[in-house]
């Protein structure tokens, strides 16, 4: 494959995302956000990259003079605690443990997994579900587990893991983005 044809597949498949569902997402977002729950993101490996920024994101982007701040937390970002759980217990804990700790019904999680299996993700999914949580997941490669598990799920249609994790990139920027002009909008009324 060369750089033409990488480009040429990553925007077929970037091109094939419903606005609907981004919009969805958002909605989901703004909804959480007016009860001031809290957002908590997960992944492994590249897709923890993209829960990690889009925190960054969404609390940063997202301040507006006026208006409370949103409530967001990733669980990958403390790296001793997330290893503590995972050599003590079980790397599949590593998420769901942390979650015990902070979670609150109503809150969201954002799993983001490239395949849809992340045991890790799948188990702090199953924690949010069963504690009436909201569950949005990123995924690709036709899904996996992880988009039968959530309640809202955005499946990037593509089973190269490079370009499915450019695109969970690009969506966490769009929701974080779009999010953040909703908050702007609503600040003006």
């Amino acid at each position: 494959m060369n750089v033409k044809e990488y480009i040429s597949a990553l925007c077929s498949s970037l091109g094939a995302i419903k606005e609907n569902d981004i919009n969805e997402v958002v909605d989901l977002l703004e909804t959480i956000y007016d009860e001031r729950k809290t957002i908590f993101l997960c992944g492994n490996g590249g897709s923890a990259a993209a829960a990690s920024h889009m925190t960054n994101d969404l609390a940063k982007l997202t301040i507006i003079k006026g208006r409370t701040r949103v409530r967001v937390i990733s669980l990958v970002d403390n790296v001793p605690l997330l290893t503590a759980w995972a050599n003590d217990s079980k790397y599949e804990d590593c998420f769901v443990e942390q979650l015990k700790n902070l979670y609150r019904p109503g809150d969201v999680l954002i799993g983001i997994s490239g395949s849809g299996n992340s045991e890790n993700v799948l188990k702090a999914v199953k924690y949010t579900n069963e504690n009436e949580g909201i569950t949005i997941g990123l995924t690709g490669c036709g899904g996996g587990k992880l988009a039968k598990l959530t309640q809202k799920s955005i499946v990037v249609p593509c089973d190269n893991m490079q370009r499915v994790e450019d695109i969970h990139l690009v969506i966490c920027h769009m929701v974080s983005t779009l999010f953040a002009q909703r908050l702007k909008e609503t600040a003006k009324e």
